[in-house]
């Protein structure tokens, strides 16, 4: 987990649900890539959605922004 070494990862459903009612910026990852990022406005079980963008929760990676 070195890569995203000093970010907060978000992992459960409630970090989800956390960052969504806090308004925080979130980063979305996939493969080590940066491929998304902004405030949550909707999740579901299999995607999180980011500026209008969906994510599947399986194949990225989640973390808050500093």
């Amino acid at each position: 987990m070195k890569k995203y070494a000093g970010f907060r990862q978000l992992t459960a459903s409630v970090h989800f649900h956390t960052a969504a009612l806090d308004e925080a910026i979130v980063l979305a990852f996939q493969d080590n890539e940066l491929i998304g990022d902004g405030r949550i406005e909707e999740i579901t079980e299999d995607t999180v959605k980011i500026s209008d963008e969906h994510f599947m929760r399986k194949n990225c990676t989640f973390v808050y922004a500093k």
